[in-house]
């Protein structure tokens, strides 16, 4: 029973005879303290929509070393700070005839300074800073939204304990 639960929990797809390609990326959910209010970093990405900076591992990189590369890369900012690891995502697209199944690694990384500028490169166009509630409506992609959801959790509970004094 416990076998057919976790099975409705997964993404479906149509069954088709398109071959599937296992696409692996990795990205950062930004955030810095603006007068001890935490603010999160979305990225206008090339096809106008906002979401989080994040890419394809490259060469022998571990997801978190991919994170912290696509994070300065798309943003510009290097002072970044790695305080936890987040949910991974996956998603289908097709590319083609080709249908991916995409993951995504996440990762919690604070960034106490540094102005950001957007890898226009790379098609993105704007980097903003927002309060949780703005980011997650601002969000153009669901399953960002939860990571957000998550990291924005971890943000306040460690915010509220070391105001508390329970945290060093």
């Amino acid at each position: 029973m416990s076998e057919r639960r976790a099975s409705r929990n997964r993404p479906r797809r149509r069954a088709s005879d398109a071959p599937v390609r296992i696409e692996t990326s990795s990205g950062g959910v930004v955030y810095r303290r603006e007068d001890s209010f935490p603010l999160f970093l979305l990225i206008r990405d090339p096809y106008g929509n906002w979401g989080l900076p994040k890419g394809h591992l490259e060469g022998g990189e571990t997801p978190l070393q991919a994170a912290v590369r696509e994070v300065t890369e798309e943003t510009g900012l290097a002072d970044l700070d790695v305080v936890a690891q987040l949910p991974t995502i996956d998603w289908y697209f097709k590319d083609g005839a080709v249908v991916v199944h995409k993951f995504c690694h996440f990762f919690l990384i604070e960034s106490a300074s540094g102005e950001t500028v957007p890898q226009l490169e790379e098609g993105i166009t704007e980097c903003i800073w927002l309060p949780l509630r703005d980011a997650l409506s601002t969000l153009s992609y669901a399953n960002a939204r939860e990571v957000l959801r998550t990291a924005g959790g971890r943000v306040t509970d460690a915010t509220q304990s070391t105001s508390r004094g329970v945290l060093s």
